[in-house]
């Protein structure tokens, strides 16, 4: 089967070197197209404890991945001013606490709240190893020997994603995935089947192939320029529309978490990596001008910039469709939700994993001479839903944080106190609300502990618990919860501070450090 894939970039390469390896021993031809001419977003930096299954599946080693990658590790994201102004909370990557006669630790924390006489219980997040390592700026692997309050944590990586799909460029290369350099200026679309049957270069190379891999970017080259898939617009639910990003030289210490600002038209991200920085502005135009948004984020910079600017545009949503005929958009290509909760590179793995799970079989039809690769409906279908839900649960992931807050001092902040939510969040909200239960999903990126971290970490308080917590006496709870806390403190205070652990580790880049 001939598979070709339009742009490079990360998803381009991601999508080259998971297929390379999947099929490595079988008849499939890779080409991709890419134009050093075309630039490609490339401020997408933090990630979620997935990419790590990913790189494993691909045998990468992670040592020399992070040191290629100037890649630092990830406990969470920290949010400051989102609940209130002044007020910070940090989403971790794992559980809080460990479960209690079966029984949700954030359940009985919450009973036991309640209390006048648990008025100095502590805070939720200090039964998080993510959250304690975080706040101390430390760092060590989960591993069996722990106990499981001390493992019940994942991590992710922050690192620079050109320095990624370089590194993934060569990984693929060795597998046999050939790369073309040139920029597609015609697609020819059989008009029987609607596959697209082969690219025409600005040189006049015309590329032929079975099944192509729209990874162009938001302008969508093959799912919507050539397909004319249609967009659905979610501007009115997540309506910053604009970023601007800047590097900056790092600080002296490299904390193991990204941080997220919220600012009046919008939030401020910064990613520590090795050797600098990553700054970004994610501002609604309608309430700031380019010009005050760069500056807003020049003033909270930690360090001298290092790059000039980079201005980005885009509409948040999705396609609707992901798959049609012979065509998958991965990517920006399938849609964009902006990266408050770092899922740009995650949908990528998304998509590549489900095209892995249901990749169509060398089934041909010969059409006026053309040979058209035969598509199961049935299979397009079932990608398509899967990534319907993967984005819609996001988005409300997202929106979750505008929402559940008591800003209100300025136009974006009151927009979002009065908007008409989704019915799936509001579901979700009622829920919560009502007896602070949070669904479980097949299909989708966060898990319970993520809602619990963002709804209470912004003050949205349920009216009732799960009535079973009435089984659970004062005593058994503090007993069982100071356990848990001793047991963190113990590994947080073993573990080494970041940067010494990315040294000794072996995963730090030799270059000296801008500082």
């Amino acid at each position: 089967m001939e598979v070709c894939i339009v742009g490079g970039g990360t998803a381009g390469w991601m999508a080259a070197s998971a297929m390379a390896k999947k099929f490595e021993d079988q008849s499939l031809n890779i080409t991709l197209v890419e134009s050093e001419d075309i630039g490609t977003v490339g401020v997408g930096e933090a990630t979620l404890p997935h990419i790590r299954f990913f790189n494993q599946a691909l045998g990468i080693n992670e040592r020399e991945f992070m040191k290629e990658t100037r890649a630092t590790f990830k406990l969470g994201i920290e949010f400051v001013d989102w609940g209130k102004i002044g007020q910070s909370y940090i989403h971790p990557f794992g559980d809080f606490g460990q479960s209690i006669n079966n029984i949700e630790f954030y359940q009985a924390w919450l009973s036991q709240s309640r209390s006048r006489s648990n008025s100095d219980l502590s805070v939720l997040s200090d039964y998080a190893f993510g959250t304690v390592a975080a706040t101390q700026g430390k760092f060590q692997f989960p591993h069996s020997g722990q106990t499981r309050a001390q493992r019940s944590f994942g991590y992710a990586y922050q690192f620079d994603s050109g320095l990624y799909a370089k590194f993934l460029r060569r990984f693929a290369e060795n597998l046999g995935v050939t790369r073309i350099e040139g920029k597609v200026v015609d697609t020819t679309v059989e008009p029987n089947s609607g596959n697209v049957t082969s690219l025409t270069l600005l040189n006049n190379q015309v590329i032929k192939s079975d099944l192509f891999i729209d990874c162009s970017g938001f302008r969508g080259l093959l799912i919507e320029q050539a397909l004319k898939t249609g967009y659905q617009d979610w501007s009115s639910w997540l309506p910053c529309n604009r970023a601007v990003a800047v590097p900056c030289e790092r600080q002296n210490s490299i904390p193991p978490y990204t941080r997220a600002t919220a600012q009046k038209a919008g939030w401020i991200w910064r990613i520590p990596l090795q050797h600098r920085t990553g700054n970004g502005h994610v501002y609604w135009s309608e309430f700031t001008s380019d010009q005050d948004a760069l500056d807003t984020l020049i003033r909270q910079l930690d360090g001298k910039p290092t790059a000039e600017p980079k201005q980005l545009y885009f509409k948040t949503g999705r396609r609707n469709a992901f798959w049609k005929n012979n065509v998958i958009a991965i990517g920006l290509s399938a849609g964009f939700l902006e990266p408050l909760e770092s899922t740009s590179i995650h949908l990528i793995q998304e998509g590549i994993t489900d095209l892995l799970a249901l990749f169509p079989h060398e089934n041909y039809a010969h059409t006026g001479g053309t040979r058209v690769l035969q598509i199961n409906d049935l299979d397009c279908d079932e990608y398509n839903q899967r990534m319907a839900l993967q984005f819609e649960r996001i988005r409300d992931f997202l929106l979750l944080h505008y929402v559940a807050n008591d800003r209100s001092d300025s136009e974006m902040w009151r927009y979002f106190s009065s908007m008409s939510l989704p019915d799936s969040l509001v579901e979700k909200l009622d829920l919560w609300k009502k007896r602070a239960y949070v669904q479980r999903y097949e299909h989708g990126t966060f898990l319970p502990p993520s809602w619990v971290a963002v709804l209470l970490g912004q003050n949205i308080s349920p009216e009732n618990c799960d009535p079973r917590v009435a089984s659970i006496s004062s005593s058994e709870f503090h007993r069982h919860a100071e356990a848990i806390k001793k047991d963190i403190k113990n590994a947080v205070d073993a573990a080494l501070p970041h940067e010494a652990f990315l040294r000794k580790f072996g995963a730090y880049y030799s270059e000296p450090v801008l500082r």
